[in-house]
């Protein structure tokens, strides 16, 4: 059993704790929390499993990664304390632990010759012999893997567009909705998240992975931002109110140019009230999240898909990914790995060994 701690308890950290106690090879040994109010609470009260774990949240960084865990599922927020971030996980590759995240951006492509990061995370392994993967905020199977899984059975690709259309309404991220995001505010307010080159700085490098992967040379990267305002004040359960006139609705695209012409697309359609931007796509009826993936070439393949996560949880699906990733990585030399080093691979579903077929 490899011994685990989740580092965080936000929505990515609930799923977490979840994805760990539900892994075969997988042990929770510790989590560690920033709020004070969590310490001493049981693991499964924190992931919303409906019943205890036997493991205590603590607030002691140091001492958790002092016991020598083997890896770290690192789920706290790098949106507006990027340095504590970093500083975090170079702790826990330090103490020599695999770490899987996707809360440092500019490492989604760690390739990426720009990235003046890259040289503390990789003193940090160099320490710690750690290992490291990152990969995006969004499930990385509709953002990279799965746009590539589904242009290997064509002929050949013209174009990758990825999308993610949300209605945040039912969120109750207030602080992410309303100051990263912007919703409700004027439009004169320019949200940290859709600020000129932010959107590369979060979606480019899943843009450069799919690019690499293809073997295609990226001529630029470039952004187109579109906003539209609430027509009437909302109320939302979660939130409170949203006042009229403030943003509804955003369109932002993220577009790898090749030979001039946005041949690679991540777009993402986010919205705080469903009847904001009704000529802009939608989730199908009944449904506040959807992703979808669309291959142009030979043939044209589409698919969307939906999930039944609570409202506000819809990026923790990718907790899956990272936390399937561990046991493998344990398995590989120290290092730093990104979406296209990692395999994807099976759930493992040990309840399903002595079902009847």
């Amino acid at each position: 059993m490899i011994s685990t701690i989740v580092w965080g308890t936000g929505n990515f950290g609930r799923a977490a704790i979840r994805a760990v106690d539900a892994h075969p090879g997988l042990e929770l040994a510790a989590v560690l929390v920033h709020d004070p109010g969590k310490v001493g609470r049981d693991a499964g009260d924190l992931g919303g499993l409906g019943r205890a774990l036997g493991v205590v949240a603590s607030g002691d960084a140091a001492a958790v990664l002092a016991a020598g865990p083997r890896a770290v599922v690192y789920a706290a927020s790098g949106d507006i304390r990027s340095v504590d971030v970093v500083a975090d996980i170079c702790a826990a590759l330090r103490a020599g632990a695999i770490v899987v995240t996707p809360s440092i951006y500019p490492l989604y492509d760690h390739r990426d010759d720009r990235q003046d990061l890259r040289e503390e995370i990789r003193a940090a392994l160099a320490d710690g012999n750690g290992s490291l993967f990152v990969t995006s905020v969004d499930p990385d199977w509709t953002d990279e893997m799965m746009p590539l899984l589904l242009s290997g059975l064509g002929a050949g690709v013209d174009r990758i567009h990825c999308q993610e259309i949300v209605d945040y309404s039912g969120y109750d991220q207030p602080d992410s909705v309303r100051y990263l995001v912007g919703m409700g505010e004027p439009l004169d307010y320019l949200a940290p998240m859709i600020a000129p080159r932010m959107p590369t700085t979060v979606w480019g490098g899943q843009v450069r992975l799919m690019a690499r992967a293809l073997g295609v040379e990226l001529d630029e990267i470039r952004e187109s931002l579109e906003r539209r305002p609430l027509e009437v004040s909302i109320e939302t359960d979660t939130m409170g109110k949203f006042d009229a006139g403030g943003q509804g609705a955003l369109r932002l695209q993220v577009q790898g140019i090749v030979g001039g012409e946005p041949r690679i697309v991540i777009e993402h359609v986010n919205r705080i009230d469903p009847a904001c931007a009704p000529d802009w796509p939608s989730p199908p009826e009944g449904q506040s999240c959807a992703q979808r993936v669309l291959v142009e070439g030979g043939p044209r393949i589409a698919m969307i898909v939906v999930g039944a996560a609570p409202a506000g949880d819809e990026d923790a699906t990718s907790v899956s990914r990272l936390v399937g990733a561990i046991d493998w990585l344990a398995g590989q030399a120290p290092g730093f790995y990104d979406a296209l080093d990692v395999p994807l691979r099976p759930t493992r579903a040990p309840e399903l060994a002595d079902a009847s077929v």
